[in-house]
């Protein structure tokens, strides 16, 4: 990937992720300052990778769509309870090591347990 697509892309997503209510996909396109092609594109990508949901809706008698973030920001409610926070192996603990959060029973289950609350991080 290039490093200006890489570029736009982070655009892109701060555009979607800082829309509170979403955003219409026209309106990102014209934020960035590309076709619509190419920011169509850009939205069947992101809905595709999972972090953007496409929503058609009717605007001004035209069917459009309207981008929503499916990530929402962490928050210190979100980290509430969380196991790492009180461990006293968290300096032991990486990926792939002996200690690891992928392995870490206690981690999964505050995180099947819906880790703080509806406010965490997913994706």
């Amino acid at each position: 990937m290039s490093r200006r697509s890489n570029d736009l892309e982070q655009r892109a997503l701060k555009i979607i992720f800082d829309a509170e209510g979403g955003v219409l996909q026209s309106e990102m396109w014209k934020k960035l300052g590309v076709s619509s092609r190419e920011g169509s594109r850009l939205a069947l990508k992101f809905e595709e990778k999972g972090v953007v949901e496409r929503r058609k809706i009717l605007h001004n008698g035209r069917w459009t769509y309207a981008l929503h973030s499916r990530r929402q920001p962490v928050t210190i409610d979100s980290l509430k309870g969380c196991p790492c926070l009180k461990c006293e192996e968290i300096d032991k603990c990486v990926p792939g090591g002996m200690m690891s959060p992928v392995s870490c029973g206690r981690l999964t289950d505050w995180i099947e347990a819906g880790a703080g609350g509806d406010t965490h991080l997913s994706g």
